[in-house]
């Protein structure tokens, strides 16, 4: 027998969809089904290489967390990765397949996709009791509708019932529901079985006329008003939520402060999610030299566009701001993209990331990177190597994951800071990063190194030392991160139940 399903669309981004999605993953799974999530086609630059080695898009990775899943590339078939303003990498079945523009992609490409997506939903649902549907931006998109693969096209082929979520934080919600469901086709209208407010503030009893109303207007129940939440951990994607973490303040002395630099195309940005959880830690993202401050510690993130990226820090003032703070003290840490910058030189012959064949970096490790089109995903444990100030001291491995598309090269002076142990299942002895003489610089390629909760409190105790802080009792206040995760998945749900009617949730799947 197929799984059940259930398609959750919005009124437009960031309307809260990807969480809404995770909280039905988990209350199902609570509940006893065997369920999986689905987006046939995400965009993200926030993305997770699965076991296997596929690549996919963070959301439902956090989704199959939430189901007590591993990731699978089934979940997210096609995935687009901005390259620029109008172009993206697809990646299709977790390996990339090419740049294309988004007239290209929309005009022939995403056709010829559809038996990917199609196949994709199709395993899921013969594997599992439940697959719960996420939707992409708006189905009321007039212009896309006739090439769109994420939306009701999606819920024609699953047959699914459609809760339309909309977000009363930003304004106009009413209106927004009202208008989605006017420019839908009848039969797509006719889909859409609940209406639910998300992020809602104040008293709901003065709501109550508003909701007589919708429910008149459209002839669809509101089955849920879901309130505005900021106290649970649950992973985004969607790069609207910097904005926010823009404006996280601690205020802590002595607490430890790290700057994240705000790249334009920054990507895995969940990167740094623990560190922002750890205690006696305040987590910054900076994007102009104004907001750098006196920081304990600088993080150059990754990047879609490394090259691009590099010369907005140089154009910026980002760039001599940062080696300025190296030169008084301030160590500096790149991961991935970020780590590529730390070198001398980056070159890009084949015109991979960019038009500009060779740029100086910023010269913090005496390294050279050439970029090449095959990329590497994977997920992979590695041993710390590292023997200067930071690095050093700490014994064990890390686990964590790749996804690149540059080679390094080391030159005298810099020494490799990890050596990759497995990768692919498979037993390796593969040297990655580098680090300076002095250990106050260094960089990796692998993503998630701060999900390793030993080596984070090891980073952190280091930098509380050299700032004179005593720190925190980590005996006693110390962060489990998958722990908490497994935590938050359940108080999400909790929410969610206490919200949303999952009585009729139910009886929408015939369950």
């Amino acid at each position: 027998m197929l799984a059940k399903t259930i398609m959750v669309q919005g009124t437009c981004s960031h309307a809260g969809k990807s969480v809404l999605v995770a909280a039905l993953c988990r209350i199902f799974h609570q509940d006893g089904f065997r369920v999986a999530p689905f987006k046939a086609q995400n965009m993200a630059l926030n993305s997770y290489v699965t076991a296997e080695g596929g690549e996919m898009g963070r959301a439902q990775v956090v989704q199959a967390e939430a189901a007590g899943l591993p990731p699978s590339v089934d979940m997210n078939p096609i995935l687009l990765k901005p390259t620029g303003n109008s172009s993206s990498q697809v990646v299709v079945m977790g390996r990339p397949l090419d740049n294309f523009t988004a007239q290209d992609y929309h005009g022939d490409l995403a056709h010829k996709l559809w038996p990917v997506v199609t196949g994709a939903l199709a395993r899921l649902r013969r594997r599992y009791d439940i697959v719960v549907i996420e939707g992409a931006g708006s189905p009321a998109e007039v212009n896309l509708q006739d090439t769109e693969i994420v939306n009701m096209k999606v819920a024609r082929e699953a047959n699914a019932p459609v809760l339309l979520v909309a977000d009363i934080d930003r304004g106009g919600a009413l209106a927004a529901v009202v208008g989605t469901l006017e420019l839908l086709a009848p039969g797509d209208r006719a889909r859409v079985k609940g209406i639910v407010i998300n992020k809602f503030r104040g008293d709901v009893a003065l709501f109550r006329p508003a909701v007589e109303f919708l429910e008149a207007k459209t002839g669809v129940p509101v089955c849920g008003i879901i309130p505005y939440f900021e106290n649970l951990y649950i992973q985004d994607e969607d790069s609207v939520v910097m904005e926010q973490k823009k404006h996280i303040t601690v205020h802590d002395d002595k607490a430890v402060d790290i700057i994240v630099l705000q790249l334009p195309r920054l990507s895995n940005f969940t990167d740094f999610d623990p560190l922002e959880r750890e205690p006696g830690v305040r987590l910054r993202y900076a994007a102009r030299t104004s907001e750098l401050g006196e920081p304990d510690l600088i993080i150059i993130p990754g990047s879609k566009n490394t090259i691009e990226d590099l010369i907005f820090l140089k154009q910026s003032g980002l760039a001599a701001a940062v080696t300025r703070l190296f030169k008084a003290g301030v160590p500096v840490v790149g991961i991935c993209g970020g780590f590529q910058m730390l070198g001398r030189e980056l070159y890009d012959p084949e015109g991979v990331e960019s038009s500009v064949e060779r740029i100086a970096g910023l010269g913090l490790l005496n390294m050279k990177t050439v970029f090449a089109r095959d990329k590497i995903t994977s997920q992979v444990k590695a041993a710390v190597t590292g023997r200067g100030s930071m690095l050093g001291g700490f014994r064990g491995d890390i686990d964590g994951y790749e996804i690149h598309m540059g080679r390094t090269k080391l030159g005298a002076g810099t020494k490799n800071a990890f050596i990759v142990k497995t990768r692919w299942g498979r037993n390796v002895n593969v040297p990655d990063g580098g680090e300076n003489e002095d250990g106050n610089v260094w960089g990796t390629y692998i993503h998630g190194i701060f999900d390793n909760d030993r080596f984070r409190r090891h980073l952190v105790r280091i930098l509380q030392k050299k700032k004179g802080s005593t720190g925190l009792d980590y005996e006693i206040t110390r962060t489990d991160t998958a722990q908490t995760r497994e935590r938050e998945y359940d108080r999400l749900a909790g929410l969610v139940r206490r919200h949303v009617d999952i009585k009729l949730v139910y009886k929408l799947m015939g369950l």
